[in-house]
């Protein structure tokens, strides 16, 4: 059974981005300065969060303000273990939009989504932990993300990092699927360039929607301290 298919391309690099997030938008990530300077800093107000039906208000404050701490005292630890629960809920819920789709009815394999939550608490949150720490450490984020370093910082992630790391997202989950050398390296020569090229649409879309939520934050943010 392949891992992937080519309806699971988007799917995977979805979960993959969602994870991403957990790093990105906390210690040492690529876009923390620019959302610390410019987006508002409000608390999360009781009044907003009694609209959940049967939520307590001060169990879900305290829960956010501890994660924050938690990632402020122990990123790696708190990132990992984000990680691998994004990912191994996703996958679940990837499959059971897959088999929703399809005529015969199929069982979900927790073995798929199990492996993609050790993948995400043992691989992919260290490396985007310390692959960022070491990218901001080169090159330091600016304010204004319309730089020439914000586009270096792309150029490195689309063209260096994302090739690397997708080859160790193959031979990592290949592995923890029983699969030999010669059978992860047959899956990397069917397979890579279909993936890559999701990942690409998927970052792209992802890259509009960051900036289109940076300008709306910053407006926002300007009228907010006028």
């Amino acid at each position: 059974m392949k891992l992937y298919t080519k309806r699971t391309f988007p799917i995977t690099f979805i979960l993959l981005g969602s994870s991403q997030l957990c790093s990105a938008f906390s210690t040492h990530g690529p876009h923390s300065s620019y959302v610390s300077t410019f987006a508002p800093k409000k608390a999360i107000s009781p009044t907003s969060l009694h609209a959940i039906d049967g939520a307590d208000p001060n169990f879900l404050i305290n829960a956010w303000d501890s994660y924050n701490v938690a990632l402020n005292t122990n990123p790696l630890i708190t990132k990992s273990v984000t990680a691998g629960v994004i990912l191994g809920a996703a996958d679940f819920a990837g499959q059971a939009l897959e088999n929703k789709d399809k005529e015969e009815e199929n069982d979900i394999d927790f073995s798929r989504a199990f492996r993609f939550a050790i993948f995400g608490l043992v691989l992919q949150a260290p490396w985007n932990h310390f692959y960022y720490q070491i990218l901001d450490g080169v090159l330091p984020p600016t304010e204004d993300p319309f730089t020439q370093t914000t586009g270096i910082k792309v150029i490195i992630d689309q063209f260096v990092q994302a090739p690397i790391f997708t080859v160790l997202i193959f031979a990592f989950l290949g592995t923890l699927e029983g699969k030999s050398l010669e059978q992860v390296k047959t899956q990397l020569e069917n397979d890579y360039t279909d993936t890559m090229l999701a990942n690409c649409k998927y970052e792209s879309l992802s890259w509009i929607q960051y900036h289109i939520y940076f300008l709306q934050s910053h407006t926002i943010c300007s009228q907010y301290l006028k």
